[in-house]
């Protein structure tokens, strides 16, 4: 990567740096996000996207939020500042968990800090910085151990095929998914990348290919819709995603179009694995059929760079994501190890 998905820059005055996604590959910006307002934009347009990216960039939000209170301001009043920063970034995008698991950490540690009756607003504005830096640091290192944990699926000379992003460009580290492939390359194995275009936004063409491509790995950029007659021809043997949350029993949701693939590599004795930290596991949810999907916007379907690509008025039905059945997976690589065969009970054995 030439820079960070997500950095902080300096103490609790400082800023917070993106990589804009919305631009690659053709032009790599960074955006500095100094308030809360354009960092929920950055969230909700997709400037930073994947599950822990997501969660990650949202809990530097209190800490710019706090830059705003006035030097007077008391703990208490700080608090309230942070709750409702929390309660403001959680509205930006329903589907992926990490982002309320991350701002719930951010509340609980704000309501710690305050419950002692003489924390100052300072104190608490540098509590916050550090348990998002605490957070920043916990993902960078679950990316790594899901890498090492992955990395023996990959074999030598091995085709695999990906969907959407789940590289650094969706993670505060080296990715979900991807980093599993980051592994197995350093670990001298050679192997051809497959990456599904992933319509409607491309970001397996526009991310997850360049980011491959900076790390030196082959891969073949392919419409979604030509997976299947490539599992057909053999040159598929495993395929790796990431998750934007699972369920209690295993059932995972990801970027629309994963669950059709899963079904393809089960039709195909393909094995299908699902990489994700355990932060993305929503233990409430019993069933994949509860999480709730994000409905986008029709212009991401009906548009293609500004041109229209169908009739004006058409309906458009445009969800961000599907649900893949936990029968369908292989494996789900975590940071705390592989749930070989995923259900209710190997999920709770593998995250008590």
């Amino acid at each position: 990567m030439i820079a960070p998905t997500v950095k902080w820059i300096g103490d609790c005055q400082g800023v917070l740096e993106l990589i804009d996604q919305r631009r690659l590959p053709g032009e790599f910006t960074l955006l500095s996000v100094r308030e809360v307002e354009p960092l929920y934009e950055a969230i909700q347009t997709l400037a930073v996207r994947g599950a822990p990216a997501i969660g990650v960039a949202a809990v530097y939000g209190p800490v710019l939020a706090l830059q705003k209170l006035d030097a007077g301001a008391t703990a208490a009043e700080g608090l309230e500042c942070v709750l409702q920063t929390c309660d403001y970034l959680a509205t930006s995008r329903p589907t992926a968990v990490n982002l309320f698991w991350a701002l719930d950490r951010m509340r609980n540690r704000a309501q710690e800090v305050v419950a002692d009756s003489e924390a100052t607003l300072a104190q608490l504005h540098q509590a916050m910085l550090v348990e998002a830096r605490a957070i920043h640091d916990e993902d960078i290192e679950m990316c790594r151990r899901i890498g090492q944990n992955g990395a023996p699926f990959i074999a030598d000379g091995a085709g695999i095929l990906t969907h959407c992003n789940a590289g650094a460009l969706a993670t505060g580290g080296q990715g979900t998914a991807l980093s599993v492939m980051f592994a197995a390359h350093e670990q001298g194995r050679s192997f051809k990348v497959y990456a599904d275009e992933t319509r409607p936004l491309l970001q397996g063409a526009r991310l997850t290919a360049w980011e491959l491509q900076q790390a030196g790995i082959d891969v073949t950029v392919l419409c979604d819709n030509m997976a299947g007659w490539l599992m057909r021809q053999g040159k598929v043997n495993a395929v790796i995603t990431g998750a934007d949350r699972i369920a209690a029993n295993g059932d995972a949701a990801n970027k629309i179009g994963t669950y059709s693939l899963s079904i393809l590599a089960r039709q195909h004795g393909i094995p299908f694995y699902i990489a994700a930290p355990s932060s993305t596991f929503d233990l409430s949810i019993a069933s994949g059929t509860d999480i709730p999907i994000e409905q986008r916007a029709k212009d991401e379907v009906v548009q293609f760079a500004g041109t229209p690509t169908a009739p004006e008025g058409v309906a458009v039905y445009n969800p961000a994501f599907d649900v893949t059945d936990a029968q369908n997976i292989t494996a789900i690589i975590t940071e705390r190890g592989v749930i070989e065969t995923p259900g209710t009970e190997s999920v709770r054995e593998a995250l008590a």
